[in-house]
Parts: structure tokens; sequence; C-alpha cells
């Protein structure tokens, strides 16, 4: 087979990635040196000192980082390394000016990577880009907003409109984002859940009837045991291990179950207590771990029901069949199929043994109130949401739904985006948010199902001439299928990005093309006669709060998203219907239409000034299941036929399953650096991740170059060049590398079966020897 593409793109840097091993806990000094490391990297150093000290206040601003929440007594510091990281990326010195923009030409910064892109700093002012001269150039405000009201209206449909979110814009932004696009006429809002945790909400939604999560921070204090699935809060969400730290100390089992062994879920130093510090101390987190196979996390699950089902059968009282009898259904289809299902198969799937999952059920009988937490190790495979319903099912056994210390927990990443699907940016949206907005605004809303992410990338390849408008993020680097993607998008008749830094999507321009910089989050937003306003977000714990910057703004005349948002709507739609003024002129007018629209926002305007803000609710800790049945539901789906390492091993060749991850520099698609010192790698991200026997096996060495070659039954090959062989202690048969730099190696369509989510955790691939000279 031969690939379309090429290989990986030449950079103007070459790393050669250091090897070393790391012996330290997470946290502590290292994380210490980091912090200092990037305040003085933002050559703002003060100011972003005095920045943290606001950093997830009351009287501050939220973290752009992860979605995390905030405990309801919290101490002046609310802040981890990575949100170090993330807070003094935005608050640089560092200004993109339009002399960047006439010294190099949009192929030239092409070859730039993802850090050296972002690290130029903050974008300044609006840029069009010149397809003659392959520069961008600066254009007024006035100019790029009427540019794209022209192409939005000269569209043929509304559905020929593509308007994605990330998840860092605000709750605000996001209702005004999604108001603007279904006034328009389209469901077509794809956004950052899709490549992530929308297997948790549609499965959550079918087994419970809220795609949420149930618990709140305060039942981690509550939690006799902590299952932690196919996550790694060390580097995605660190102040996690605080709260995993405080379960520990006082004595509640913490299990993880992951394919590498994470620092940051064996041990933890806080940098915040200083006689630990001082005596370079630390903690261990979880007291067991188990490490299954690539996409055997629904066999191990299983494993524990079936164990728990033999101990009920021999009589003991491991199960709570009155909580079952009360509040939940199917639970025999589901029984039978667990108990005809054996224990070779399970094994075979997991990669763990019949004693390990005998050993979790027994973890996990013994405690009388567990939460179990899950993020995209869970959530990137075609199996995703039967996973995710086989999570509620062992909660379910148990009794673990409604009652302090325990129920679901999906681990969200960017800091708003479960609130942006609650603000409705969403492409299915329901016919309750169809029917509110019909009846506060009194126009017609547009009933049919846009595209999501992936869907996206097929309108725009299938159907040239759309509209692609981006609301932050960094999407052609965040989706699978990389060139693809990429050369989908250079087909629309306009692509226009709302960003504060420079990103790979801005260079895959469309035949017009926008950047149109805006505030951050850690700035100081005012309106027209200098009132400060407040935004507002909402945390994996349905905790809605507010957020107000306090740094001066880069420039005077950068606006808010709102600013702009508002500003493309009145000229596509005029304000008859809207008066989008009054809500750039004070953000409070956007949360009076919020609270008669999105349920649970009553009294938004006060209610959210309190200090911590307040909580959504979630009907499961009431015991209400708004499901078909009105009960919680067992899912009896069958296990894959095979998952997709044991289809690997049936295979001729040298052929591995490959999953996608975060470096510990890094955040989603921002890249912070080129180091990833909990797994000893340092100055390089072209890595890959082998078990020392595969190694062997394959006829490798550790420290040489492999080229990565991926297919999957589309009859396209794949492959990307140049990267080093690391002895990790990761099962055999399955390996791990960076992404974006991997992306190129998933095809577009291989994703989830009901999320639609790339499958970014289990990728075929192949290797072979590089002709690449360090």
């Amino acid at each position: 087979m031969s690939s379309p593409n090429p290989g990986t793109p030449k950079s103007s840097t070459v790393h050669d990635p250091k090897v070393f091993e790391y012996h330290n806990p997470a946290g502590g000094w290292g994380a210490l040196k980091a912090v200092s490391k990037h305040l003085l990297h933002s050559r703002s150093p003060a100011v972003n000192a005095r920045s943290l000290f606001k950093l997830n206040q009351p009287d501050g601003f939220d973290c752009p980082g992860c979605a995390w929440g905030d405990p309801e007594h919290g101490s002046s510091f609310e802040f981890c390394e990575n949100g170090v990281k993330a807070v003094t990326w935005e608050a640089t010195s560092k200004r993109v000016t339009r002399n960047f923009f006439a010294k190099h030409t949009v192929s030239e910064l092409k070859t730039w990577d993802d850090y050296r892109l972002e690290d130029q700093g903050r974008l300044v002012e609006p840029m069009r880009y010149n397809a003659d001269t392959d520069h961008y150039e600066p254009i007024t405000w006035d100019a790029a907003l009427d540019l794209i009201a022209a192409e939005l209206k000269a569209l043929p449909t509304p559905d020929d409109a593509i308007f994605y979110t990330s998840g860092k814009a605000g709750n605000e932004s996001a209702y005004v984002f999604q108001l603007l696009a279904r006034l328009y006429g389209t469901n077509n809002l794809p956004d950052c859940s899709n490549m992530c945790h929308e297997a948790s909400g549609v499965a959550l939604t079918k087994a419970l009837g809220t795609g949420k999560g149930s618990v709140r921070l305060e039942d981690f204090e509550k939690a006799e045991a902590i299952f932690v699935f196919g996550q790694n809060p060390g580097t995605n969400h660190p102040r996690m291990l605080g709260t995993l730290r405080e379960a520990a100390e006082r004595g509640a089992t913490i299990v993880s179950v992951n394919p590498l062994r994470e620092r940051g879920l064996e041990k933890f130093a806080d940098p915040q207590k200083a006689l630990e510090m001082l005596h370079n101390g630390s903690h261990p987190i979880s007291s067991h771990y188990f490490c299954p196979k690539l996409g055997g996390d629904m066999a191990v699950m299983r494993g524990m029901a079936k164990s728990l089902f033999a101990r009920d059968a021999a009589g003991e009282a491991v199960l709570d069949h009155a909580f079952m009898a009360e509040h939940t259904v199917e639970l025999d289809a589901y029984r039978a199929l667990v108990e005809a299902t054996t224990w070779e198969t399970l094994e075979a799937q997991s990669g763990l043994s019949r004693a390990e999952m005998e050993d979790a059920a027994k973890l996990y009988a013994r405690s009388k109130a567990t939460i179990i937490c899950w993020a995209m190790g869970i959530t990137q495979h075609v199996h995703s949401v039967p996973t995710v319903r086989e999570i509620v099912n062992l909660l379910m056994l148990c009794g673990n739904l409604g009652k302090p210390g325990a129920g679901t927990s999906p681990v969200r990443g960017h800091s708003n985006v479960q609130g942006d699907r609650t603000m409705g940016i969403f492409e299915k949206p329901s016919d309750a948010l169809l029917n509110a907005l019909e009846a506060r605004y009194g126009q017609p809303m547009p009933r049919e199902y846009g595209v999501d992410s992936v869907a996206a990338v097929h309108a725009m390849r299938n159907q040239p001439g759309k509209v692609f408008i981006g609301l932050a993020g960094n999407f052609t680097r965040a989706i699978s299928d990389s060139r693809v993607t990429e050369a989908a998008m250079a087909q629309c008749r306009l692509t226009a990005f709302i960003s504060t830094k420079l990103n790979r999507s801005h260079l895959v321009t469309g035949r017009d093309a926008l950047i149109l910089p805006c505030l951050g989050r850690t700035e100081v937003d005012r309106n027209a006669v200098g009132k400060p306003q407040l935004i507002t977000v909402e945390d994996s714990m349905s905790m809605v709060h507010g957020s107000a910057g306090i740094n001066r703004p880069v420039d005077s005349k950068l606006p808010s998203e709102i600013t702009i948002l508002t500003g493309i709507a009145e000229r596509l739609l005029g304000s008859e219907v809207v008066d989008w003024a009054a809500m750039r002129e004070d953000y409070d007018v956007i949360r009076e239409h919020i609270e008669t629209v999105i349920p649970g926002f009553e009294n938004f305007n006060e209610r959210v000034r309190e200090p911590r803000g307040f909580w959504l609710g979630n009907p499961a800790v009431d015991l209400r299941f708004p499901t078909e049945s009105g009960k919680a539901e067992f899912s009896a789906a069958e296990l894959p036929g095979q998952v997709i390492h044991q289809q690997m091993a049936t295979r001729e060749g040298n052929w591995l399953t490959l999953q996608t991850m975060r470096s510990h520099d890094q955040y989603n698609t921002t890249v912070y650096g080129y180091n990833d010192r909990y797994r000893g790698i340092e100055n390089g991200r072209q890595v890959i991740f082998l078990n020392a026997g595969d190694i062997d096996r394959l006829g490798l060495k550790a420290g040489q170059w492999v080229d990565l070659i991926g297919e999957s039954g589309d009859g396209v090959e794949r492959r990307m060049d140049g990267f080093k062989v690391v002895a990790y202690d990761t099962p055999k048969g399955c390996a791990a590398a960076y992404y974006p730099e991997t992306n190129p190696l998933i095809p577009l369509d291989h994703k989830g079966d009901q999320s639609h989510t790339p499958a970014s955790k289990s990728i075929a691939i192949r290797l072979e020897p590089s002709t690449r000279i360090a």
C-alpha cells in the first residue's frame, strides 16, 4: 500500500530526545523548579506571580487549564504546576505583531512546531491572509467582521457554515455563539467534547438520564474507595492529586487501572506543604495498581462483576439487592450475560489475570462508598460507550449512587468544556432546548442535527466552500487524520479563528482567512464605560462560578470574545430579535437570557456572585433518573469480539497497538516545552514508548530511530518518520506516543461506535527502522 501523503513534515528545529530515570514523586521540588522556569520564560514574572494569588479564587479568575473543582473553603494557593504554565503562557510580554507576519510567510510558519508557534506570544491585531504574497496582513476590525457576515450571507444554506468551540470559552461566549448559529439557521456546533468525553455523555445519559458526573468535590472526603480508570491526573489534572492524597491519608483505598504506571498516581509531594518539602518527603497515592492492555478496561470491569456475582451466589452479602430492586432495571439480563462470559475471554481481552480481576473486585466490595473516575483512556476507543456503561453497571451493583462519597466522576479536560455543552454548544440539541430558545426569542430554531467534529471534516472535504469559525482552540491539531483534516479545511471559502495565540490551525487557510485576537482569561475585560466584566465557567462537578481577570490587557484595543461575536451577529442578523449591543455592554444581560432558557440558572446574576458559585445539581444524586424507564438502566452490551490489541496479536508482521497521550509539558494541543519529566524524557517529543520485550521481539534497540506506519482497513498507509525508541513499563503489544504529532496515524473514521470520538487510544501501527540520523 502507498500513501497519498508525505511522512513527517520537515521542521526547522530538530530535537534529539534524551532519556533519563526519574525516581522522584510527582510535584515536589521538580514542580517548584518548573514553576520558576515558566514564570521567567513569560518575561512577566512579577505580573504572573501576582496573578497566581488570584488563580481559582472567588475574587479572581478561573484557571484556563483543567476543569477540576475548587474546594468550598480553599487556601490562598489553589493552583498547580500546569495551572502556572497555562497562566504564564497567556500572560506573557511577548507579542505577535504585523511585523512578525511581514517577516514570515505562512509556508515558512508551517515548518515550525507547535511549541515554537505559540511561544511567539500574544496576538494583538486582526490579520487577513493574502494568498498572493503568502503573508497575513493587517485588517481593521470593521472590515474583518463585515467580511465574515458577508461570507455567511453568501452561503447557499446556513448548514454550509461550521461554528466550532473549544472548552476554553466561558459560558457567556458559548451562549452567544450557539444563539448566533441557531438564529442564523444551523446546528453545526461541533466542539472539543466530540474529541474527548463524548462517550461519557452518551453513556451516562442512556444509563442515568443525565450526561454529567454525579459526585461533588466533598464526596472525595467521604469515599472509602476511589477507582481511577484510564487517567493521568499528575499531568492532566494535577490539583486532583491533592484530593487523592488527602483521601489516601485518611485511609481511603485508591485503585489505579491504567496501562502505564504514571508517577502522579504512585506518589506525590505537595509543594504547598513546607515541612514535607524540607524533608524531601512524599505520600503514596494508589494502594493498588492494575495495568490492563489497551482497550481492555471493559473486560476488567466485567471480570470484577463476574467475581461479585459468584460471591453473591455463594451467599456473601456483596451486592445491594434492595437498591437494585428499587432503582434499577435490566439486572437479570446483565447478570446472565456476565455469568456466561468465560474467564479465558476476560483474561485475553483485559490483559489481566483472573486473580487480578478478583482482587480488584474484593477492593470494590469491601467499600461502602465508592467513586469511579475516568478520563480519555476510557473514552477514546471504538467501544467506549459500552465501557462507560460498564462503569455504571459496577456502581449500581453495590448501590454506589445517590449517597455521600459515591458515584460517577468523568474528569473533564478544558476548564469550561462542560459549561459549553450546558449552554447549548451541541450539534444534537434537545427539543427542550430548542423549544426554550423559540419561546424566548420568538423565532423558529433549526431542528435538523448538525455535524460533530469528525463529520465537519467530512463536510469540508466533500462539499468545498464552507465557512469555518473557530471560537478558541486549535481544531486541526486536536482532531485525528491531520493531513486529511488540513486538506479539507483548505477547501473552505473562509476560515476565521478567535484566538489569543498563534497556532497551526491559523496556517491552514481557506480561500480567505482571518485571525481574530481576543482578551485572555487572565485579563481585565471592561465595557465602554470602564466597568469590569465577569464571565462564568462550570467545572467537572457541575459547580458554576465567576471569573474576572486582573491583568492589564496586552493591547488596549483588544476586544473580548463576546465583543467579536456580537459584532458578527449585528452585521449578520441585525438587532431586532436580540439586542446584541446590550449583551456586549453588560454580561449580566447575557446571564439574564441564560436563566430564561437553560434550566438550573434561576437568579443567575445573584448566585454566581456568591463565593465559589453554585451547584447545578444532578438528579442521580437524589436517585431520580430521567431515562425511558424512569430508573437507572443496566447495560447488557456484549464485549467486543476482539479489541485492537488482540487483533494485532494475530496479524503477521510487527504490529502494535498505539495510544496517543500528552506529555507533562503540554495541555491538550498546547505544548509548553519539550520535556516530560515524570516519564524521563528531555528535549524532544518524537519518541515511542515500548515494552522491553517488544523491543527485543521486533529486533530493535532502545535509542534507535524508527518510523511509524499506521493502517486501519481503508487502504491508506499513514506514516510518521523519525521517532526514538524508549523502553518503558507498558503492557506487551501496547505502545504510546505524544499527540498531536501522531494524530496523522488515526484514520478519520476510526472512531467510537456511538460517540464518534476519534479512537486515539487504539491505533494499529507497525515500525520500520528509520533512515533518520540523530
